[in-house]
């Protein structure tokens, strides 16, 4: 039985070296990177079994996306492939202040945005206890649209647990869009996912981080609603009120997937302990996460727990 199964695309990023513009640079670091992805490479390096559905194009740029995420042991027997097509491409500049990070995307007309809901293998989806989903995906295109309400129904008529990243993306869709399509969305969910700085922006929510918590879990009817709040935290209410109680200082190399590796490490604590772990967790995956290049982690479950039990240490020897 999987554990986890989640549904998304996955594009390609190329980074400009160094601190270079995308208008200097004349080399790029190419990596594999979407919200889903992340999430399941993430929790298969914390020893669970996950597998990740999506749409690639049969060539050597979908070959190297699948075959990435394959290597960290994530199932992607249920990619499907198209002779056509292309894959969705990122260009990322880094941030050096006073110069802010720059996001550029390629993406439209890909062929995870064309796919068919009816290609989909649901009944593999129902050999997993839990289905993960991101608001990424319903900003692609109507057909993807189409691919999450059909993942949420096929949900319901199983036993399947199903989570929900808000993550919201201002160049794909508006706020009063993303809220028109979300929030029904989010009253079929059991898990609630939401940095605050979306609440703010999608809800008009003007409260702190637990005040959203509390009034999310009435306002939607999920069982546990988790909100993330950068530097300040993270706040997870199930009836009760849970703070993230340690934060790690951090010398950035890349903060993208960050988010990701909160979720999954979050629900990997929740699954092996309770709310508190699942937050201790999250904490220490999204501290490790940005220590490496690209959007995936690198962290063991050894690693993890290491960093939870000890802190910031020196030289392993």
């Amino acid at each position: 039985m999987l554990d986890l199964v989640t549904i998304g695309e996955t594009m390609l990023r190329f980074t400009a070296a160094g601190e270079q513009t995308l208008e200097q640079a004349d080399y790029f670091r190419v990596d594999p990177g979407g919200a889903e992805s992340n999430v399941a490479v993430a929790l298969t390096r914390l020893g669970f079994r996950t597998a990740w559905i999506s749409r690639l194009p049969q060539n050597p740029l979908g070959r190297r996306i699948a075959g990435r995420i394959a290597a960290h042991g994530v199932d992607v027997s249920r990619v499907l492939w198209t002779p056509n097509g292309r894959i969705g491409l990122w260009y990322f500049e880094k941030p050096a202040p006073p110069r802010p990070g720059e996001a550029y995307y390629d993406r439209a007309h890909s062929a995870f945005s064309q796919i068919d809901p009816n290609e989909v293998d649901w009944d593999f989806l129902r050999t997993a206890r839990w289905l993960h989903l991101t608001g990424i995906t319903a900003a692609l295109s109507a057909n993807c649209r189409a691919l999450v309400q059909r993942a949420l129904d096929e949900a319901k008529r199983s036993t399947l647990t199903v989570s929900f990243d808000v993550n919201y993306r201002a160049r794909l869709w508006s706020p009063q869009e993303a809220r028109r399509v979300l929030e029904p969305m989010l009253r079929q969910v059991a898990v609630i996912f939401c940095p605050l700085r979306d609440a703010h922006t999608l809800f008009d929510e003007t409260g702190d981080a637990a005040t959203i918590a509390r009034a999310w879990h009435r306002r939607f009817g999920a069982s546990l609603v988790v909100i993330t709040a950068g530097d300040a935290g993270a706040v997870a209410f199930d009836g009760a009120e849970h703070r993230l109680a340690k934060w790690y200082p951090v010398n950035v190399i890349d903060p993208l997937g960050t988010g990701d590796a909160f979720v999954a490490g979050f629900i990997g604590g929740y699954w092996t302990g309770d709310v508190e772990t699942g937050l201790e967790w999250g904490a220490a995956a999204a501290a490790l996460k940005q220590s490496y290049l690209g959007d995936l982690v690198w962290y063991t479950r050894a690693d993890l727990l290491r960093l939870i039990a000890e802190g910031i240490t020196d030289i392993q020897r």
